[in-house]
């Protein structure tokens, strides 16, 4: 690959990173406006399939693939309970308790869980280097958790919230687990396209079974950051880290990606007035750490 193109791909994958950091801030934005968890994730999903079904339906058109047999649409539903309903449900939920900083760093453990399920589920090792990736990451969390406890008005809501966002991490492990036969059969911007277009499709027949229609109705700055988090924070970085991996490929993509957390401790700073202290900054530095240590290869 040529130089232009390496850079060209370190350029899209951390985009793609700062972009899914940034969906924490602006979910926290969103709240003080009064929009509950189902009606801002209903819209931010809304406006998303559109652009969902046009990827699958040019993929589509470009490949022209053999048809989904049965069991692939079941696989792709399930991907997509897992991957990006269940898990983006849990986490709009978790940020109503905990600051956007402790929610990344929690979130940001899936890499560990999917060491520990494989090891579960596959029956596979869990290496010496798994095991010191695995308690650097929660060592980090709860210095993290530490200090959200310090600031935060109630310790209730630091223990709910982060429970709520480690449930989220567990439920896209589980999605990572599945998604690497699902591509391998169907390709990846298939699986995307068509796991997204369900989750689309759950998150808004959720609000049509819980909620009245007439809360779509929200004030333009809920509405004008529901559709920035569908395009800036869902489906560009779904298509600038997909990019990068062709590019790049998957491993130092991955690595690029730890930039996360560290986006979104400095943005909730800047933007929510997060504090700051050195605990988290060192939680952050631990976690960073655990995920570069489980991905490294050899």
């Amino acid at each position: 690959m040529s130089a232009a193109g390496h850079r060209l791909g370190v350029l899209f994958a951390t985009l793609g990173a700062v972009g899914f950091s940034f969906k924490a801030i602006l979910i926290k934005l969103a709240y003080p406006y009064g929009v509950d968890a189902v009606t801002l994730l209903a819209l931010r999903m809304g406006f998303s399939l559109p652009f969902f079904v046009a990827i699958g339906w040019a993929d589509a058109r470009r490949r022209q693939p053999a048809a989904l047999g049965g069991r692939d649409v079941l696989l792709l539903l399930g991907l997509g309970t897992s991957g990006y309903y269940l898990a983006s449900y849990l986490d709009f939920l978790g940020l109503q308790y905990i600051s956007a900083a402790l929610e990344r760093l929690i979130l940001f453990s899936y890499p560990t869980l999917v060491v520990v399920f494989s090891a579960i589920f596959l029956g596979k090792r869990i290496t010496g280097r798994a095991l010191a990736s695995i308690a650097l990451c929660y060592a980090g969390i709860g210095l993290a958790v530490d200090h959200d406890l310090k600031v935060a008005g109630s310790g209730r809501d630091v223990w709910i919230g982060g429970g709520l966002v480690f449930a989220s991490a567990v439920s896209y492990a589980l999605y990572l687990m599945g998604n690497g036969q699902a591509v391998a059969r169907l390709g990846a911007a298939r699986v995307t396209a068509w796991a997204s277009t369900a989750a689309c499709l759950l998150c808004l027949v959720h609000f049509g079974l819980t909620r009245p229609l007439g809360l779509l109705v929200q004030p333009a700055q809920v509405l004008g950051m529901a559709a920035a988090m569908a395009i800036f924070s869902t489906v560009l970085p779904v298509w600038l880290v997909s990019e990068a991996m062709r590019r790049l490929g998957a491993g130092p993509v991955s690595l690029i990606g730890t930039l996360g957390p560290v986006v979104t401790l400095f943005l909730g700073w800047l933007i929510l007035a997060e504090p700051i202290g050195v605990f988290q900054i060192a939680g952050g530095t631990l976690v960073v750490a655990g995920v570069l240590l489980v991905g490294k290869r050899g």
